[in-house]
């Protein structure tokens, strides 16, 4: 199964990122991003309030239960091992940081789990990869923008790497380029204003724009 989530990830290449979304508007925001051809989705835990994981992984639960095979879901902002637990118990496929843990990679890789730890220096990202991570997140990509992952890449050509931060429609392009093989995109496609005014045709639109920007990239 770790390899189907890994070629998934590097053909579909956009893992859309939920943060802070409600029950009640869990499934239909993720339909509409469904519909806009999106088949990648990170829920994240809350760093600030630990009390929330199990109701973080009953919202991977909800999706994978819905989704089946037609929607790979996965846990975001994992910082502990007990968090790739529940994601693994939940029936999520993927496990995704801020940070190098060298534990945590090694705990979601026990789990059977694909391993996407967060990484910005050459040191990092290659500690990452060492300590077998499948892909190393650049976060936050925009701070130093694809020069800098274009450079990153000339020693570290082996490492798989996702954008994560400040990534649009309009420079998506770049950073493939660059080398990046996918992307986490939050807010951008997640609007919150959309969300609450159940605009869930607009999170469509705004997910086809980005598909769309791929495919011409």
């Amino acid at each position: 199964m770790r390899k189907k989530v890994i070629e998934a990830i590097e053909k579909n290449k956009i893992i859309v990122i939920l943060r802070g979304i409600r029950e009640d508007e869990l499934i239909p925001l993720a339909e509409a991003m469904y519909n806009g051809g999106i088949r990648l989705l990170e829920v994240t835990f809350s760093a600030d309030n630990p009390a929330s994981d199990e109701k973080t992984a009953e919202g991977i639960k909800k999706l994978v239960s819905h989704f089946g095979d037609r929607m790979l879901i996965g846990a975001g902002t994992v910082l502990t091992e007990r968090q790739a637990e529940l994601t693994k118990l939940a029936g999520g496929k993927f496990i995704i940081s801020p940070n190098q843990n060298t534990a945590l990679i090694k705990k979601t890789r026990e789990l059977g789990l694909v391993s996407i730890p967060g990484a910005l220096t050459p040191t990092e990202i290659e500690a990452a990869d060492r300590a077998g991570a499948d892909f190393v997140k650049l976060f936050p990509a925009s701070v130093l923008g694809s020069d800098y992952v274009k450079a990153v890449k000339a020693p570290l050509s082996h490492v798989k790497l996702l954008a994560v931060g400040g990534i649009n429609e309009d420079n998506m392009r770049d950073y493939l380029r660059a080398g990046i093989c996918g992307f986490g995109i939050g807010s951008s496609i997640t609007d919150k204003a959309l969300i609450s005014g159940r605009r869930f045709d607009r999170i469509t639109a705004l997910a086809e724009k980005y598909v769309s920007a791929l495919r011409r990239a």
